[in-house]
């Protein structure tokens, strides 16, 4: 069983075996992810209409800890700017980002497919046309997760579930084996069909267009902590069930008959995984809509630089995901000021050169 945990699954960032690097690495590799939690907090805060001095924001930070009290120099009108505005925000793209980032790692993982994630296997679509019934029922209608805070997030994650059991079921429809090719093609079947679902109730439900369609395009606005409170709980949770059996992944990625002889239950654990995953993305999308490539750019990116052991992967996908949204936020909410971009626009203008480039060079699993 140890054996196998020291391997690494059976594909690369682009599809062909690669061994896990030194384990040395991997406490540079988890400070640099530190590091760049810490740089995306600094920048959402000090960047926007407002701007505001990098230090003085950071000093602000600090303060908020127990028993720290220096002076930054702000004003308090600038300090609530920091800390009842922008600091919310930041959190909850920190929140939505790790969560996108872990899932589709978890994804991939359970798939032993590079190319799966959220967006691709119709989780976050599924999860998306269960809040678009909630919001033309009038559910929440101050945001997605305000209004009626537990249903919404339920309601999500029930359509996430449906979504992923869809696309499993389906990618097995021509036998037992579920090919790379085979899964993502069922993926974007059932995306379609529950899009089609959801253009449906747009037109059934004219007077939700606006509203659904901004939360469609994905964003980030917060009028305070209350989003950050009702996200934390479904992040602690999938954070917890995905890393603790990050080392199962390892060991699913050698093939389900060589898992069983190894002493591990590859069904139980794949369908945990997949629980956990697709309540991180419900908790995801109904706190800022659809927010497409995460899931792929940053697990991908750190199997590149850092390794290939899930051991390695899925912490530092946590990490570097989230300071991947709240800095591609801060590009959202200034690249065109004063209005500002979807920043589900902005993953999508980063991700789909970046699965163009997956696609090409993973060619030989999709075959």
């Amino acid at each position: 069983m140890h054996q196998a945990l020291r391997r690494g699954p059976s594909f690369s960032p682009v599809g062909a075996a690669q061994p896990s690097r030194p384990a040395g690495l991997r406490k540079r590799w988890l400070a640099a992810g530190v590091f760049a939690v810490l740089v995306a907090l600094v920048a959402g805060v000090s960047l926007g209409p407002v701007s505001l001095p990098p230090g003085s924001v950071a000093i602000e930070l600090l303060n908020l800890l127990p028993g720290v009290r220096l002076e930054s120099g702000l004003t308090e009108r600038e300090i609530a700017i920091v800390t009842e505005l922008r600091l919310p925000r930041v959190v909850l793209g920190l929140l939505v980002g790790g969560l996108l980032a872990l899932a589709g790692g978890a994804y991939q993982g359970v798939f032993r497919n590079p190319l799966a994630d959220p967006y691709l296997l119709g989780v976050a679509a599924g999860a998306g046309l269960a809040v678009t019934v909630m919001l033309t029922l009038g559910v929440g209608a101050g945001g997605a997760l305000s209004g009626l805070p537990i249903t919404i997030p339920l309601a999500a994650f029930v359509g996430s579930l449906g979504a992923v059991g869809m696309t499993y079921l389906l990618g097995a429809a021509g036998g037992r084996s579920r090919s790379p090719a085979t899964l993502i093609l069922a993926g974007v079947a059932v995306s379609a069909f529950l899009s089609a679902g959801q253009t449906y109730l747009l037109q059934r439900h004219a007077d939700s267009i606006q509203q659904v369609y901004s939360w469609l395009l994905g964003r980030l606005a917060t009028a305070g902590w209350q989003d950050v409170r009702l996200v934390l709980p479904y992040f602690l949770l999938t954070s917890l069930v995905i890393l603790l059996f990050r080392r199962e992944l390892d060991v699913l990625s050698v093939g389900d008959d060589e898992a069983a002889s190894l002493g591990l239950h590859p069904q139980r654990s794949r369908y945990l995984l997949i629980a956990a995953a697709s309540l991180g993305t419900a908790a995801a999308v109904s706190a800022s809509g659809l927010i497409g490539f995460v899931g792929i750019i940053v697990p991908h990116t750190v199997r590149l630089l850092a390794g290939s052991s899930y051991r390695v992967i899925l912490p530092l996908s946590l990490l570097f995901g989230g300071a991947f949204l709240a800095l591609t936020d801060v590009v959202a909410r200034t690249a065109a000021a004063p209005q500002e971009i979807p920043i589900g626009v902005v993953t999508a203008l980063l991700g789909g050169p970046f699965f163009v480039l997956v696609l090409r060079t993973a060619r030989r699993v999709l075959t």
